[in-house]
């Protein structure tokens, strides 16, 4: 099997995009993690473009492990990008199994995405256990087996949990991510975040994703932290989300709606040879 496809990134956050709207090529789970494969093409998550008759595509997530996921923030806008260069469009809004999300297009790559409203409560994580998804009261220790106990759980689109510290350089997310994505507490797995608060408007974060593993930025998990921050009462509305290669701006309008804005790379044709 020969295609062609599409290289993109933001902020690190890596994607290969394939168009299928006018030909669909089913591909096994076993196709999908080949094409992940950091030893073939490699990316953190695989996108499929579906045509959609009244919007402008439908998107389908697929993390590096094979499993689907509901949403994807950085990808989207990724998408949303490449599209908008398509069709000369600024406004793009595409579907996903979560949501109908819009974009708008903006100058020197800045893409900016309305993630729609977080879920807050227990069962809509979900979580096993009707607990306060504002401390789950989880522990996990740092690199000196100090314990701290928390967890503010948010879905945006998949379910997040995002532990405040002090210092995040003091905790070893490669060891923390998996033990807290596979917590029997989360029967979907969940996505893991590391927070700092620098400032009232600035979080420094760290981010394990489910199925997918350690990444360099991850757009949903923006748009969670900067929710469990203002739930918290450690920020507002405006958060700057800071990964290790920049970051994204995350604002939370009076209806509660999260807009997602930062930049993404240049489009990369490939071509994938099964």
């Amino acid at each position: 099997m020969n295609f062609k496809a599409y290289k993109m990134d933001g902020l690190g956050n890596d994607f290969v995009i394939i168009d299928q709207r006018k030909k669909v090529e089913e591909l096994s789970k076993k196709e999908i993690i080949k094409i992940c494969d950091r030893n073939f093409i490699g990316c953190d998550q695989l996108i499929i473009i579906k045509k959609n008759r009244q919007l402008d595509a439908g998107l389908e997530f697929f993390n590096s492990d094979g499993s689907t996921a509901g949403a994807c923030g950085n990808g989207t806008r990724c998408v949303a990008y490449l599209l908008s260069k398509e069709n000369n469009k600024k406004e793009i809004t595409v579907w996903t199994s979560s949501s109908i999300l819009k974009s708008k297009v903006l100058d020197n790559n800045i893409v900016e995405t309305n993630i729609g409203n977080a879920k807050l409560n227990w069962n809509e994580i979900p979580i096993n256990l009707n607990k306060d998804t504002k401390n789950l009261g989880i522990k996990i220790l740092d690199n000196n087996n100090n314990e701290h106990i928390g967890g503010t759980a948010v879905n945006v689109g998949n379910p997040h949990v995002i532990f405040f510290v002090k210092n995040i350089d003091n905790f070893n997310i490669k060891k923390i991510g998996p033990e807290i994505e596979n917590n029997k507490l989360f029967p979907e797995k969940c996505n893991v975040t590391i927070a700092q608060t620098i400032s009232n408007n600035v979080i420094k974060v760290k981010v394990w994703e489910r199925g997918a593993g350690l990444t360099k930025a991850c757009g949903t998990a923006a748009c969670a932290t900067a929710i469990a921050a203002k739930i918290n009462g450690f920020t507002k509305e405006k958060t700057d989300i800071e990964f290790e290669l920049g970051k994204l701006s995350i604002f939370i309008d009076e209806k509660n709606n999260i807009h997602m804005k930062g930049p993404v790379s240049k489009i990369k044709e490939i071509d994938i040879k099964l």
